[in-house]
């Protein structure tokens, strides 16, 4: 597909999955996103023939011009949108598919120390859609139609037809199916290990809990309580009727 042709592509893409996009006029001058895109694509081309220096040049021009940056190593598909786009960062091994949306803030970006052309950035799948100030880190892999909510941090490869939120992130939906965690340990949150506790201690109050009533129910320790109150309540009740007899008695008398 030649240049023009990808162009065009671009901005019927943006017209189609952009609520605010009026008309492709509007589009082609008012979208930071394919702007750094199309930078992006001759950057890419430069980069791979080794005018390595030159390819970084334009991309700081790009990222001033429209605020975003994207290393002229990474590997774009088609239709990509980068709506409002400010703050965005995607690494050099970023690999990403097509029809991929990425919202303001969002960072494809590395872990570790790796250098070079070592895969150290996420990739992502067809149309993944990434929400704002999300952030994809390490060499993991975000499956097909998959979605991150704003502000996750992903650490871990996520499954096709997925939805994950949280920091770290964890699935919450998969194929359109709420997805219920039972246990603790599927949450990697530095709060694992006392929610892990505080659901052990729980379970341990239950089964006293149940062991009691079992007691009082079988005459128990709990039983022999029971019995001694109510031998308590009724002579402090017979003790009761005895005072009210008397007090009557002598009234009776004093009358005479």
């Amino acid at each position: 597909m030649g240049m023009l042709a990808r162009m065009r592509e671009d901005i019927e893409s943006v017209m189609r999955r952009d609520p605010a996009a009026q008309s492709g006029f509007q589009v082609l001058l008012t979208t930071p996103g394919l702007h750094a895109v199309w930078v992006h694509r001759l950057n890419h081309r430069l980069w791979r023939r080794g005018w390595r220096l030159t390819a970084r040049v334009l991309s700081q021009m790009a990222r001033f011009w429209t605020g975003i940056e994207i290393h002229p190593g990474a590997l774009l598909g088609r239709r990509l949108l980068i709506d409002h786009g400010m703050g965005v960062v995607i690494g050099e091994t970023t690999i990403v598919g097509d029809d991929v949306t990425l919202y303001q803030g969002v960072t494809l970006g590395g872990t570790g120390s790796a250098t070079g052309s070592a895969k150290r950035h996420p990739t992502l799948c067809n149309g993944v859609f990434v929400g704002n100030n999300a952030n994809v880190l390490g060499n993991i892999t975000v499956g097909e139609n998959s979605r991150v909510g704003a502000g996750s941090v992903v650490l871990r490869d996520v499954p096709p037809n997925s939805t994950v939120v949280g920091v770290p992130a964890h699935i919450v939906y998969r194929n359109g199916h709420r997805v219920l965690i039972t246990d603790p340990h599927e949450i990697k949150d530095p709060l694992s290990d006392a929610l892990i506790a505080l659901a052990a201690r729980v379970e341990r109050l239950e089964t006293m809990s149940g062991c009691a009533e079992e007691s009082s129910t079988s005459g128990g320790a709990f039983a022999a309580e029971d019995e001694e109150r109510e031998a308590y309540r009724q002579e402090r009740e017979a003790g009761e009727r005895e005072r009210l007899a008397a007090s009557a008695w002598v009234s009776m008398g004093e009358g005479i």
